[in-house]
């Protein structure tokens, strides 16, 4: 099975979808001379003569407060030889303040919030030569237009990658993973892990997304009282509380923590298997920059459960597989580091990214009570997992 989209979700074109290049772009298209340009060196020809093309949004339902739109343009441009189709996948991204969410960010915090969240990262990643220094079975799409504006937009458009979207089994996991601890291992990566310079710390989160949305949440009896959460989450609600109470100290040790390269969200969705080889092509890197190490497997673990394609069964199991082979991923580049210390550091962020922030009022509302009940259990079950773990590595 293959796809050839920069998604992992199937969309099929149509033409009640598509609109007329501008009419759908806008300030974010280009002229039909910068088209064939961009064509041109797609296709690596001299030039093309542009026929036709069309824009049409991206089917895509995963929520990002950096990104303001996903397009697809397409058409046909002839190089000499006839007519042939092209395909480009338009990015817009920006500075959070720009995303309608932002209006919900609390008057008295607004200006604080407004510099607490990176959104560079991708922008620059994409400008760099980072397709050049990652390791062997890893690739990034070409970025053929980086749109870099004063407003704090920029504007990608970028290749589009054919890839398998079909499910992962253990194999691809662990594969994943040591490919992901070559890139934190690697010396020349390490070069272009800080790329994005504004700063970005633990206490950022712990201030930020921890303290108006997740406390909250934990600290709601009406939460606590819904049939679901009471069953699924209610054994773990003591240890929840005990994570809640010392965040201050699981931030310092997260920040003291060794960092390394990360790709920041390094989840299935965002590593497109390539067809025909065992590597992956990155995507996504809002959140690039040094973190600490394993930060990365975290996600990759439980990004499938938290978008209900994956339930949290043999969790520990694959946990364990992943951090073994991130481990040789990093001793393969020359920066071996104590398996300690990875499945210490692994616990410390899934904890504080993904187990204490488990429980999803948005589901608890649905009108499938059913599915809603059986993604809170499969949350439950991982932050069960991040707690153990947290509780196996404590120091001492």
């Amino acid at each position: 099975m293959k796809a050839t989209y920069l998604v992992v979700v199937k969309v099929a074109f149509t033409s009640a979808g598509e609109h007329r290049r501008h009419e759908l772009l806008g300030d974010d298209d280009v002229t039909d001379a910068e088209l064939s340009a961009l064509v041109a060196d797609l296709w690596g020809v001299p030039a093309v003569r542009l026929l036709d093309s069309v824009a049409e949004e991206v089917d895509y339902d995963v929520p990002s407060i950096l990104t303001g739109a996903r397009t697809w343009v397409r058409g046909h441009a002839d190089a000499g030889r006839g007519p042939r189709p092209f395909t480009f996948f338009v990015k817009r991204v920006h500075h959070w303040r720009h995303s309608p969410a932002f209006a919900f960010v609390p008057p008295e915090i607004a200006a604080w919030a407004a510099e607490s969240v990176p959104w560079r990262a991708e922008v620059l990643v994409y400008g760099s030569d980072l397709a050049e220094r990652l390791p062997a079975g890893l690739t990034v799409p070409r970025a053929l237009r980086v749109d870099d504006r004063p407003d704090d937009t920029a504007v990608l458009w970028l290749e589009t990658v054919e890839h398998d979207p079909a499910p992962w089994d253990e194999t691809t996991y662990v594969r994943a993973a040591r490919l992901l601890g070559r890139v934190s291992g690697s010396p020349r990566v390490a070069e272009l892990a800080a790329i994005d310079p504004q700063p970005w710390h633990i206490r950022s989160f712990v201030a930020g997304r921890v303290a108006h949305t997740v406390l909250p949440v934990l600290a709601d009896e009406t939460v606590w009282q819904h049939p679901a959460v009471a069953e699924h989450f209610g054994p773990l609600r003591p240890r929840l509380a005990e994570v809640a109470a010392r965040l201050d100290a699981l931030a310092d040790e997260y920040a003291a923590l060794p960092h390394l390269a990360a790709h920041g969200d390094a989840c299935p969705n965002n590593l497109l298997r390539h067809l025909g080889d065992d590597g992956f092509t990155l995507i996504d890197y809002g959140f690039w920059r040094p973190q600490p190490v394993a930060y990365d497997i975290s996600q990759l673990l439980v990004g499938e459960i938290q978008m209900r394609r994956l339930d949290a069964d043999g969790l520990p199991e694959r946990a364990a597989a992943c951090l073994e082979a991130y481990a040789d991923g990093l001793a393969a580049e020359g920066h071996p580091v104590d398996p300690a210390v990875v499945r210490r550091s692994h616990a410390v962020s899934l904890v504080l990214f993904n187990g204490l922030p488990s429980i999803t009022v948005d589901a608890l509302g649905e009108a499938d009570q059913d599915a809603a009940t059986h993604h809170v259990a499969q949350r439950a079950a991982m932050a069960a997992y991040s707690l153990d773990v947290l509780d196996a590595t404590e120091p001492g």
